[in-house]
Parts: structure tokens; sequence; C-alpha cells
């Protein structure tokens, strides 16, 4: 019987989106993602789209994982959910999601100039969110808890994984981190970890 469950969680592809901006460490997510995703026996494919290069430039990444992916790219209308490191970025996702997307999003804003208030935004991301959403303040979190606003990333994976709207075991997610993150980086990158499985509760 447990062989088939794994046969089954395996088989159907799980699509993530992960928007933010240059600087936020969306690198990093992806490579703790992928490792994780490897722990797990998923095949796994991956692209990054946009300003990569440039700080505060938006970004999306795309994930899929399952038995066997062909592509890395998540077609129109197919993410099972969104990972969103900043408010505006969660807004140009749109084009992706479906009914049953669920949406964990980082109450944060980059302050541009002529950019949407947090109102506003939240407005906009009520009427076309009709999945399950999540929205916390996963920088402000960091920040006064750790001193680093860019730990939100990793609190955010490390969340959705604690609250299984991630296939992917915490356990996992934390080996993940320990492979990933230099030595020097790492104690801080596990505290958000765990900040996340608080917060999760």
């Amino acid at each position: 019987m447990g062989k088939e469950n794994e046969a089954k969680r395996l088989m159907k592809n799980f699509n993530i989106l992960i928007s933010g901006t240059g600087g936020q460490g969306l690198i990093t997510l992806l490579q703790i993602l992928s490792e994780a995703a490897m722990i797990e026996g998923y095949d796994i494919k991956t692209a990054e789209l946009h300003g990569l290069s440039q700080r505060g430039g938006s970004i999306n990444t795309h994930i899929k994982l399952g038995k066997k992916v062909y592509s890395p790219l998540i077609s129109a209308g197919s993410a099972d959910l969104v990972i969103s490191l900043e408010n505006l970025e969660a807004l140009r996702t749109i084009n992706y999601i479906n009914p049953k997307t669920k949406f964990l999003i980082n109450c944060y804003s980059l302050p541009f100039i002529g950019s949407l208030s947090e109102k506003e935004i939240e407005k906009k991301l009520k009427k076309i969110i009709k999945g399950k959403k999540y929205i916390i303040s996963a920088s402000e979190t960091c920040k006064q808890e750790l001193g680093k606003e860019v730990l939100s990333g990793v609190y955010l994976v490390s969340y959705a994984s604690f609250k299984k709207i991630l296939p992917i075991k915490p356990v996992s997610i934390s080996k993940a981190i320990k492979r990933v993150i230099p030595k020097a980086y790492l104690d801080m990158n596990l505290k958000a970890f765990k900040l996340a499985q608080r917060d999760s509760k």
C-alpha cells in the first residue's frame, strides 16, 4: 500500500511559480526546492524568466516536479502554487493561475515611485485569487527576529512545507538547506526554517 501511495504522489506533476524581484534570493530558493524534490524522488525541471541580473527587476521562477517532467515552463492557468516574495509581483502571475491555485504571499512592497499602495494591491489580489491564500509578513518577521529581510524566501518555502501546500516534507527542506547554503550562512537560514515551523502552527 505504501508503494502505491508513493507512486500516486509522484505521478501527478505539481507546478510552482515563485515571483519576486532581483536581490530577494530566488535562485537560492530554486536550488533548495530542486534539492529537496530530488531527495523525495521527484523528477524536477526549472526555469527563470525576466530580469535576473537587475536588482529590483521582476522575476518569475517556474518549478515543475513529478514522476517525469518534460518541460520546465508552466503553461497558462496551470500553476498549483504561487509563492510571491512581493505584493505587486503576485499580481503579475495572473496568467498562470486558475480557481484552485493556492497563494502564499509575502506582505511586502518595494518602494517604487508610482507603484500601487498595499491596500490597492490587496483589493486587486482579492479579485483575482479564487483559491486558498496565505498573506504573511515574512520580511518583517525575518527582519525583527533575525535581522535580515532576505531570509524571507527560505521562511516562505519552509512555511509552505509545514502547511502542506507544498508536496515536499519539512525534513527534506531542512536537508536541502544544509546542502545548498554555504556554512557561513547556514545557521541563520535554519533559524528562518524554525521560525516558519513556529508560525505555521
